[in-house]
Parts: C-alpha cells; structure tokens; sequence
C-alpha cells in the first residue's frame, strides 16, 4: 500500500481546487505559497494526476480530474472527522448510550446489527430501542430524545442526514393458493382490482404518496381496502383473501403466503439511518457508514418482462419509493 499522501495533502489540493489559485488557497491555509505550490506539485508527480494547469494570469485551469476531487477528497476529510470525533466521544464516555428508533416495515435485522456495532465499539454502553411510525420517530430525533432512526425513505427534512443503508425490491404479497400464484411474475393487470391491502399511511405519509403515484404510473387500478401496521399483519390479511399487498423482497414470510415479482417495473424501498446534522452522539455517523457497508449491496435486481421471466436484463433504471 503507498502510504505518500496524508491528510494534509487532500485539504492542500481541495484548497487550491476551490480558491481556483495558489496564492488564494495559501492564504485561506495560512501557510506560505512556496510551500503550497511545493507539494501540491509532488503530489501530483508522485501519482502522476493532474488536477490544473497554471495560466498566465496565476489564475488555474482546473482539469476533468480535478473537479471530481472535491467530491472524492471531502467523503475522506469527512470521514476522519467522523472517526476523530467518535474515538474522542468514546474517550470521554460521551457514548455510553445509543438512543435509536425503528419503523415497523423496516428489516429488524438492521436494529439488530446497529446494537452489534455500537456494543463492539463500547462493550460497556446501553442501547435504548423506540418502535413507533416514521413521523414520531422523526420528531423525536428533532427535539434530541433519539439519536438516530432506522427508517424507510423519503424522508425530506433538510435538517436531518440521511444515510441510505439498504436497497431491497418492492415484491407482490399473495397466497399460495391464489391462481395467480402459478404465474413467476405479475403484471400491471394482475394487480388490477385485487391489490388492496396497504400499510397505514399515517405510518409513513409520504412514503404512501410516493407508492400510490408508482401504481398510476403503472396503470395499475386499485381500492384501499385493508390497512395494516406491520408486516406480519399484512400477510394474515392477505392469507385471508382480502387481497393483495405490496411487500419489500426479503420480509420472513408466513405459512400460505408467497412473493411474485412485477413484470417491466424495479421498485425499491430504501431504508436509511436518519440523524440531525450536527448529532449530539458522535458515534452515529461512524455507525451509519458501517451498516451501509454491510447492507448495501452492489447486487443487480432483475427487471422482469413480459417473455422473459427466466433471463432477465438488468434494469436500466430503478424507481425508489425514497
């Protein structure tokens, strides 16, 4: 491993890039232009990049490689921040709690593993678990009673960070017994009339917006019959032949209950670690890249189409309901 560039190389170079100048980005830095100009010069030379070229006037023209640093270089600078911050909250026994909410839909499996990852990182803290609707749990991060919540997307409050953790396909909820249930995967039509079944949209109001503008878009014709809280619920009201639901792909499933993909459509529920920006508990933002390294997969979900169940394509787009 090349061990050469040090933090203090990628605040040089994101300095330069974003003064657009030498002499600019020396002065933000307090440091003197020879120096600057030094290595920033045998950063590059060592890497062979090159982020600008100097003009005439002093000024810098900055390279295709160069505008894609600052995105690059401050995820980095971001993320020693994070680091720092956590090993000092730790060192000051700031951390010796984890206050953390969960929405019904979402993978338990997830809440689970955040108490894993906080209780390796502080075998000594004590984590404090809220179930509740994505609204509440939402407030309570708002007003500092929550330090984090594990819930599906969209969520739109500019004052919270939102981590994207988990990507799984929304799937068709059934009987086995159904008659459709011999198809590998429905249609638009199939849904048509029989998709009935919802959780409540007071649960997660603009998830349940976003949800029904997918099915318009699909021309799928449905009645709100059923609404339910969670899903095991969801799936007793189904197995009883009220109708069908939507589910996301993965979700422990009940005796008599199965799973169809929907043809030509890639639907996915996106779950997410929520935190104020400026979290009163240093050690979420480290928890939440760990856990989006866990979960978040590079797995291709497939796009089902019509003759083509079997082989399918992957999708050319995918439409989250985040």
């Amino acid at each position: 491993m090349d061990d050469y560039a040090e933090f203090r190389h990628l605040k040089y170079l994101l300095a330069i890039i974003e003064h657009k100048g030498v002499r600019a980005a020396a002065e933000a830095l307090h440091i003197t232009q020879p120096s600057l100009s030094r290595q920033a010069k045998e950063f590059q030379q060592h890497y062979k990049l090159n982020f600008y070229r100097k003009s005439k006037s002093g000024r810098i023209d900055i390279t295709k490689t160069g505008q894609a640093l600052p995105i690059i270089f401050r995820d980095l600078l971001e993320a020693r921040d994070e680091a720092i911050a956590a090993l000092k909250a730790i060192e000051l026994g700031e951390a010796e709690v984890l206050r953390i909410g969960c929405s019904p839909f979402i993978d338990k499996e997830v809440c689970k593993k955040a108490s894993q990852l906080q209780k390796a990182l502080v075998p000594t803290s004590r984590i404090q678990f809220a179930n509740d609707n994505t609204a509440p749990l939402l407030d309570e991060l708002l007003h500092d009673r929550l330090d984090a919540a594990i819930v599906s997307l969209p969520i739109t409050d500019e004052r919270l960070r939102v981590e994207v953790i988990k990507r799984e396909r929304l799937v068709v909820c059934l009987p086995s017994d159904h008659p459709l249930a011999k198809k590998a995967a429905l249609s638009a039509s199939d849904l048509s009339q029989n998709l009935t079944v919802f959780h409540r949209a007071a649960q997660h109001p603009e998830a349940h917006v976003r949800l029904l503008e997918l099915l318009a878009e699909l021309g799928v014709l449905f009645e709100e019959h059923s609404h339910t809280s969670h899903p095991q619920e969801m799936q007793e009201v189904v197995k009883n032949g009220e109708g069908f639901a939507l589910i996301r792909e993965g979700t422990q499933l009940i005796e008599g209950i199965i799973t169809r993909p929907i043809i030509g459509v890639n639907w996915t529920v996106n779950t997410a670690v929520v935190f104020k920006r400026n979290p009163k508990s240093r050690l979420v933002p480290v928890l939440a890249k760990h856990l989006k390294r866990e979960f978040l997969h590079s797995t291709v979900i497939q796009n089902y189409e019509p003759g083509s169940v079997k082989n399918a394509e992957p999708p050319s787009r995918i439409k989250k309901l985040g």
